[in-house]
């Protein structure tokens, strides 16, 4: 308990991970280029496919349903709906792997 491993301070209890309440502006600029980089990917697949003539039903769907980031609202870019949330709504960046998946869909009104 004493001496050189004794136990400090910020180890003793607490949060050991912290997470901002919010987003940095360099984590929202990274999220924009990240949904337009999707965006981009859906294009090309979908340019790739209409020169050969051909559609995929998954890609069609994707387009009618997700919208693009100049559609977005930023409230759906950077949170996204939690029911056991107070407003029922969290930072983007609390959910586990973020960076990966795609949340673009909220429920209407929320």
């Amino acid at each position: 308990m004493f001496g050189m491993f004794r136990i400090t301070n910020p180890l003793s209890g607490g949060l050991l991970w912290k997470i901002p309440w919010k987003l940095s502006t360099p984590q929202k600029l990274r999220q924009r280029r990240r949904l337009r980089a999707v965006d981009n990917v859906v294009a090309t697949v979908d340019a790739a496919l209409a020169k050969q003539g051909e559609t995929l039903k998954a890609l069609e769907r994707w387009k009618e349903e997700m919208p693009t980031e100049a559609e977005m609202l930023p409230k759906d870019k950077y949170t996204m709906f939690d029911r056991k949330a107070k407003r029922y709504r969290k930072g983007i960046h609390r959910l586990p792997k973020w960076t990966r998946v795609s949340q673009r869909l909220n429920p209407p009104g929320y």
